[in-house]
């Protein structure tokens, strides 16, 4: 019997997969480079319109489909030698992903640990931290580089029930819980007020183009969009999912636990004299630079506050790690029929290959991992985030909106037609919202993706 995410678990698995590093560690540093309010009225409304869209097309395709990635697009279109199946390059993106995002989650749990308990007490010496870290501390990488991915991988190999699900169901709660915590405490400090306002004021004059497309970027980057992995959980999920449903449950949560975030920091940020303005690069610095400095003038509740921030900022790394993870093992399970612990660590090792080249790039022994101005670090984030996820998500909603959406042909014609398509959403999309869903996959959500890959490839080649 395939495996099978119980309603509640594969929720908290697709929102555990999106809740990460984009929504509390990007959220808050884009905000604070393209001047607050503006940034994220942008984004509330495009992930709101346009991101419940894309995650409803995707966990389709893998509800509808039930296999692999490559598996449901010749499921659905009926040929198993469709091109369509060349999609599940989007799988390499996940295994790229994987290898730099664990090299960051292990400097967020070297700072857990090391730096936590002994918080600097200037920006010169928070600065040599990180510096030190990034240029002498490679040996101290490499371990919890290790630890982060050998947690990953341990947890996937347990598999669907006893590993992914249960993993969320505890930590996705809890993170919430620290968040709150946070929150309200946050909430009695006198630049929280500051905080709001630079949240959720705006000005019209400051939505422009830039504004836009990092807003879009970063709705496209946080709803974990383009890596195999909703399709994936959606696979093995109930086949009477309510799409819609799923996918507000999977937007709204990430939304609330951005904007906790983002009050938090720039409470804590501000309150420190902090002073952002678009583009001016301090917010990149936040976690690891600008927060243990600030966390060191509350005293011993500072190392309280730092232990909570990073340890939730690592479980919902961890919950991250494990979605990017788990689409190529179950990939090659259910194409080769390999045991799962051996696809696990298998893939892990590749992982920590193609880290330790990435982790070398970016420190004072990796000069020659350097190309075209950037590090194998960066490339690595380039070519995942900026290439192969777009045009992945730019494939999935062309598929569902004009091969699986085909006007209604003669009765015993074969293939998914759009009587068969709008039966399938009846009982989750009324006529209306099925038509609007359709327009937005089809018109619109195929302009901003293209929009988003051509603004990055024009400005960071």
């Amino acid at each position: 019997m395939r495996p099978a995410f119980s309603q509640i678990g594969f929720i908290l698995a697709a929102l555990g997969s999106s809740i990460g590093l984009g929504h509390i560690w990007r959220f808050p540093y884009m905000a604070g480079e393209n001047g607050g309010g503006a940034f994220v009225l942008l984004f509330l409304v495009l992930a709101l319109c346009v991101g419940v869209s894309l995650l409803i097309a995707e966990m389709l395709i893998g509800n509808r489909g039930k296999g692999d990635m490559p598996e449901c697009f010749a499921t659905l279109s009926e040929n198993p030698k469709t091109l369509w199946r060349y999609t599940g390059i989007a799988l390499l993106g996940g295994v790229l992903i994987l290898s730099f995002y664990c090299v960051i989650l292990g400097w967020i749990l070297y700072y857990l640990v090391f730096v936590s308990f002994s918080l600097p007490s200037s920006m010169q010496d928070s600065q040599g931290i990180f510096s030190a870290l990034m240029s002498e501390g490679v040996e101290a990488q490499i371990l919890c580089f290790f630890a982060t991915l050998f947690c990953t991988a341990f947890i996937v190999s347990f598999g669907i029930k006893k590993g992914i699900e249960r993993l969320n169901v505890i930590l996705m709660p809890l993170l919430f819980i620290i968040f709150i915590a946070l929150l309200v405490y946050a909430s009695f400090q006198p630049s929280f007020l500051r905080a709001v306002h630079f949240l959720f004021d705006f000005k019209y004059e400051d939505i422009t183009p830039s504004v836009l497309i990092s807003a879009l970027a970063q709705m496209f980057f946080s709803l974990s969009l383009g890596v195999g992995t909703i399709m994936t959980y959606s696979a093995m999920s109930e086949d009477k999912q309510n799409l819609l449903k799923s996918a507000v449950w999977v937007v709204i949560p990430g939304l609330i636990i951005s904007l906790i975030a983002g009050l938090m920091i720039f409470t804590f940020y501000f309150g420190y004299e902090g002073e952002l303005g678009q583009g001016s690069g301090e917010s990149v610095n936040l976690v690891f630079i600008s927060l243990p400095l600030i966390f060191s003038e509350f005293g011993n509740v500072g190392v309280i506050l730092s232990v909570a921030f990073l340890s939730a900022l690592l479980f919902a790394g961890i919950t991250s790690t494990v979605s990017l993870l788990e689409p190529s093992v179950y990939f090659l399970i259910n194409r080769f029929k390999i045991h799962r612990i051996i696809a696990t660590f298998g893939i892990s090792a590749v992982v920590f290959c193609i880290g330790l080249v990435a982790l070398y790039s970016m420190s004072a022994r990796g000069e020659h991992l350097i190309f075209g101005g950037k590090s194998v670090f960066l490339w690595l984030d380039f070519v995942s985030s900026s290439v192969i996820m777009p045009i992945s998500v730019l494939f999935a909603t062309f598929f569902v909106g004009f091969v699986l959406a085909k006007a209604k042909v003669a009765k015993g014609a074969k293939g998914i037609k759009e009587g068969e398509l709008r039966e399938y959403t009846r009982d989750f999309l009324s006529d209306k919202a099925f038509g609007l869903w359709l327009f937005v996959l089809r018109y619109i959500a195929p302009v901003i993706i293209v929009g988003i890959l051509a603004y990055k490839v024009i400005t960071e080649l």
